[in-house]
């Protein structure tokens, strides 16, 4: 994979990794609108997941780079996306375009962050469709309510 840099996430935390990847799937938007990509086709994505935290776990690891890889490559590599429980063909919002496949691969990996001890967070993911188009996805930052 090619060096790339990616935006950076301003944030407080101690401890910040980014792991790059990519995957190949198919997958079609069904919806008038999406022209050409209305037909099935296919992508090599590239994505970089960063994610942060304060608190090392009991091997000394943020998170193992490993999990994170695979937490996404195995579920979408040599896929038709539209198959997987995580988009929908009925349901715009959840139609496999690149903005909610990134979304996906957000939820994914917090979802797996969020059952360990040390409590990391996902702070964005870029996941680049084509050489000259890419997404970038970052949650919603949680407000603090003082008492």
């Amino acid at each position: 994979m090619l060096q790339q840099i990616y935006p950076s996430v301003q944030h407080d935390y101690c401890y910040e990794l980014n792991k790059d990847f990519h995957f190949a799937a198919a997958h079609y938007v069904p919806s008038e609108e999406a022209g050409k990509c209305r037909m099935t086709h296919g992508h090599t994505y590239y994505a970089n997941v960063t994610v942060a935290g304060d608190d090392l776990d009991g091997s000394g690891f943020l998170v193992n780079f490993a999990i994170v890889k695979k937490l996404i490559h195995d579920r979408f590599d040599h896929t038709l996306l539209n198959d997987n429980e995580a988009f929908d063909d009925a349901t715009p919002d959840r139609f496999p375009t690149t903005e909610v496949v990134a979304r996906a691969i957000y939820e994914l990996v917090q979802t797996y962050l969020d059952g360990m001890p040390n409590r990391p967070q996902c702070l964005q993911v870029f996941l680049r469709e084509t050489p000259t188009s890419y997404c970038l996805y970052r949650p919603k930052r949680k407000v603090k309510i003082h008492d």
